[in-house]
């Protein structure tokens, strides 16, 4: 004797919600991974650091210069990356400046640092000549001017 056995057929609506809910799935994984990376690693992306994590990466830059040469306490640094190296080549202070070095500028102190973070080596300390514009009429000629850093002071 055979058994029989009912087969149900088939039901078309039940393949379309598993369809739905499989890619409902996949999109909120996607969404989820684009949104982590997009906080963790948005230079990645072509974006641009949030200000808190770019001022946590200052302050770890500065802990690290900290700690081989006695830093001003009483200002913050600006910090700029060397990206282009051959731009500056003719200054002396960077002579021996590579890609992707650190310039601490203590505009108060008057004192710039050359840093090499894949080293973690000072490279080059001096000084910083501030030049202030005379006052102008005009609104758009009030700045303060950097003048080229020039060569290390003796110690």
């Amino acid at each position: 004797m055979q058994d029989q056995v009912a087969v149900k057929p088939k039901s078309k609506f039940m393949d379309v919600v598993k369809l739905i809910f499989s890619v409902l799935i996949v999109f909120v994984l996607g969404a989820g991974t684009t949104a982590f990376a997009i906080t963790k690693y948005p230079e990645s992306l072509g974006l641009s650091k949030g200000q808190a994590q770019a001022q946590a990466e200052v302050d770890v830059l500065i802990a690290e210069v900290g700690k081989l040469l006695a830093l001003p306490s009483d200002e913050k640094p600006t910090v700029a990356t060397i990206t282009d190296v051959e731009k500056l080549k003719e200054q002396t202070f960077f002579k021996n400046a590579m890609n992707n070095d650190k310039v601490l500028i203590y505009t108060k102190a008057k004192k710039a640092i050359l840093y090499r973070p894949s080293e973690n080596k000072i490279v080059e300390v001096g000084a910083v000549n501030i030049n202030q514009q005379p006052q102008q009429p005009k609104a758009d000629n009030n700045f303060q001017t950097v003048a080229p850093v020039e060569s290390p002071v003796a110690p």
